[in-house]
């Protein structure tokens, strides 16, 4: 799914991307259009993607993108009908292309287009607190609440019977039906995305939304940031205690309980009933399995299987860690 906020301005012929991001055209390539820049796996012919990893050289197999980002010594996992954009720096290559084609997704500047809920269609419709503020481009469903001095920003979707507390601020997010939402929550907000380039820091655009499914709760002062080229996801009837911070990509499945203050770095993925204790960090770019325990104040720096229970620091087995802090 990709953003329906952000306008994306493409599409470009690649020369002019070439011109536009400072990128040298060393492979001549022909003057084809690019409609749009996506990940690996959702790129069409169409498109253009990146490759950084070699975690990622199974998807990166069988992309269907026309053009593709990446290293030398990563250039052969990819599809011979997919043309190579040989780089130093994949991401700072990638990021400044991305702003190319989404220009206005790499800032957080407050919504101007808010407006006290009075001055809304939503006031007969919605129960709502003092100082509540909704901006543009909004839908509320039916039978929800918003607390008092709470902000839905422009570009937010909220299914049926939500509960959104007080003191939040939610924006490119898609809420789906019965989620409670508590208060102090900051949900939408762009990712901490940003890469060192010579003597600046150059901050990645995110292009992705939130996406909340039913029956889920988020707690108390908790973070979840939009996804930078794919969504941040939030699974089926899965609850969030107190200041979990969610980074962007992060795909959390259904029936999993995560305890305070637990954090997660980008595009992690949870599978079903996972239950993790407070304080645990998940490292960025791993699979968690189904039906896993991770037990309070872990890190989790490798993929865990099914089925498994893990405590400490790196994450092993319980069994282990038992034994060995006897």
């Amino acid at each position: 799914m990709s953003n329906p906020f952000f306008k994306n301005i493409g599409p470009f012929k690649i020369e002019k991307l070439f011109n536009l991001s400072g990128l040298e055209n060393i492979n001549n390539f022909k003057n084809e259009k690019i409609f749009d820049i996506k990940d690996l796996s959702s790129s069409t012919s169409k498109d253009i993607t990146f490759f950084h990893s070699k975690k990622y050289s199974n998807i990166a197999s069988n992309t269907k993108a026309l053009f593709c980002i990446t290293t030398e010594n990563l250039k052969n996992y990819l599809p011979k009908k997919c043309k190579k954009i040989i780089v130093d720096n994949v991401l700072v290559s990638t990021a400044k292309i991305t702003k190319i084609f989404y220009p206005d997704s790499a800032t957080d500047d407050f919504d101007t287009t808010s407006k006290d809920i009075n001055k809304t269609l939503f006031k007969k419709k919605v129960k709502f607190g003092k100082n509540v503020l909704i901006g543009k481009n909004v839908k509320i469903g039916k039978n929800c609440s918003i607390g008092h001095n709470s902000i839905v920003e422009k570009n937010v979707v909220i299914g049926n019977n939500c509960s959104i507390g007080s003191n939040v601020i939610i924006r490119n997010t898609i809420i789906h039906n019965n989620v409670h939402i508590l208060d102090g929550c900051v949900i939408g907000k762009k990712g901490f995305g940003f890469f060192p380039d010579k003597e600046s820091n150059f901050r990645y655009p995110q292009v992705g939304v939130v996406i909340i499914n039913d029956n889920a709760e988020i707690g108390c002062g908790s973070t979840i940031d939009r996804g930078s080229m794919s969504n941040t996801v939030i699974g089926k009837n899965t609850y969030l205690d107190n200041q979990v911070h969610i980074a962007h990509n992060v795909k959390i499945g259904d029936n999993c309980i995560i305890a305070g203050q637990v954090g997660f770095a980008g595009s992690s993925e949870l599978g079903n009933h996972v239950m993790i204790g407070g304080q645990a960090g998940v490292s960025g770019h791993l699979k968690i399995g189904n039906n896993v325990q991770i037990g309070g104040g872990s890190g989790v720096i490798k993929d865990i299987p099914n089925n498994s229970k893990v405590m400490g620091y790196p994450a092993k087995s319980l069994k282990n860690f038992i034994r060995e802090n006897k």
